[in-house]
């Protein structure tokens, strides 16, 4: 999810519990995929500078399927001495222990193939992009009633959360819906195997930056496992991203972003939701979330918005340009901060809708580099307040 929290390299993916803020290209972030929580886009899947899992869009309640893929040991790679060496002495780490760890690392073909964006699959395969459809996976039924027992189960850590950070509660609950349909799909593949399939195997040689984004990951993971949080690296699961918990973040994004949500001297944000729900606050905050102003603009849009939309991450216009284009509303204190026109593509219903984007809406963006999962996230948590 931050690239944002998720690890996807579309701007639509989940991510579990480290965010990436590694940028994405701007034509990518209206890809479909959620991720996650947040260093790098992960593709076809929730975090953030996240490489996120996929945010599962499963919306049937039964279990994930504990079958795992078929996997084959990976070559020794020319660069892995380098790399293990170059850990060591940073992190002050064994470096015969490392090896012993990532000689066990596992190599998934299919990582490769879930991990490519859509853009690079030919025509004839490619899903057509629709908003109509993404939305539906995630404001549905079932993720609102789980979302209602789970804004129970945790309103105080929720409330704290809000009162601290000045994230809405509604939002905090949505994200982890989104990502992992709060806590059951968190994914299944060991998070060493699929680091290590993405930083030293990355399936497209033409982006050699994201398989050094996966290997910064990777590296954050070790460090964090060995000497930070003494976990045993080969016991942890997640996204076939590398995201990881609740709220799927990347491990470069765990490291920056995650926050200990209940003073236990540990931060665990797949076994503990309160860990998972400061993390979630933290770090939208850290990516510019400003309490009190809307996800999206109540304003009539302007009479031509495609022509205002530049595809970005960050908002670019101020209110008065948007009043001279035919734009109108109530006076807000929204109209003191920098908007955006986003669009929301529909290829299966040949539309586009438009929304008035507020800094709040693009700091959902840093979780998963996505137009899509920002809305979702804000559609969800309208859903969520105007069910509770």
């Amino acid at each position: 999810m931050a690239l944002s929290a998720c690890a996807a390299s579309n701007p639509g993916a989940p991510s579990l519990s480290t965010t990436i803020d590694g940028s994405a290209p701007a034509a990518q972030a209206q890809q479909e995929t959620p991720a996650s929580t947040t260093d790098t886009p992960t593709s076809r899947s929730p975090a953030s500078q996240t490489a996120t899992s996929p945010a599962q869009a499963r919306t049937t309640e039964a279990t994930p399927s504990q079958t795992r893929p078929i996997e084959t040991a990976l070559p020794v790679d020319a660069d892995l001495p380098a790399f293990i060496n170059g850990l060591a002495r940073q992190y002050d780490l064994d470096p015969a222990r490392l090896g012993s760890i990532l000689a066990q690392a596992r190599n998934h073909p299919g990582i490769a193939r879930a991990i490519l964006p859509a853009a690079a699959m030919p025509p004839a395969q490619r899903t057509p992009r629709s908003w109509s459809r993404y939305r539906d996976r995630f404001v549905e039924p079932i993720r609102i009633r789980h979302g209602l027992s789970f804004w129970q189960q945790h309103a105080d850590i929720l409330q704290r959360a809000s009162q601290q950070y000045g994230v809405p509660e509604n939002i905090i609950v949505a994200i982890i819906g989104v990502e992992t349909l709060y806590g059951r799909h968190t994914g299944n593949y060991r998070t060493l195997d699929a680091l290590y399939t993405l930083g030293f195997h990355y399936p497209d040689p033409a982006r050699p930056d994201r398989q050094q984004m996966f290997r910064d990951n990777l590296a954050d993971f070790l460090v964090w496992t060995l000497k930070e949080d003494n976990i045993d690296p080969l016991q942890v699961r997640g996204s076939y991203a590398g995201a990881i918990g609740l709220p799927q973040f990347m491990p470069s994004s765990l490291r920056r972003y995650a926050v200990d949500g209940d003073g236990d001297g540990h931060i665990d944000l797949l076994g503990n939701p309160a860990d998972a729900i400061m993390s979630v606050a933290n770090f939208l905050v850290r990516h510019g979330w400003q309490p009190g102003l809307p996800v999206f603009a109540p304003a009539k849009l302007p009479d031509q918005p495609h022509l205002l939309v530049d595809g970005g991450l960050t908002p670019t216009l101020d209110w008065s340009r948007l009043k001279q284009a035919g734009a109108a509303a109530e006076q807000a204190n929204w109209q003191q901060h920098p908007l955006g026109i986003i669009d929301l593509k529909d290829e299966v219903l040949e539309h586009i809708s438009y929304r008035v984007a507020t800094p709040n809406f693009f700091a959902l963006t840093q979780y998963n580099r996505s137009y899509f999962y920002a809305t979702a996230v804000a559609d969800l948590a309208a859903a969520l307040q105007d069910a509770r």
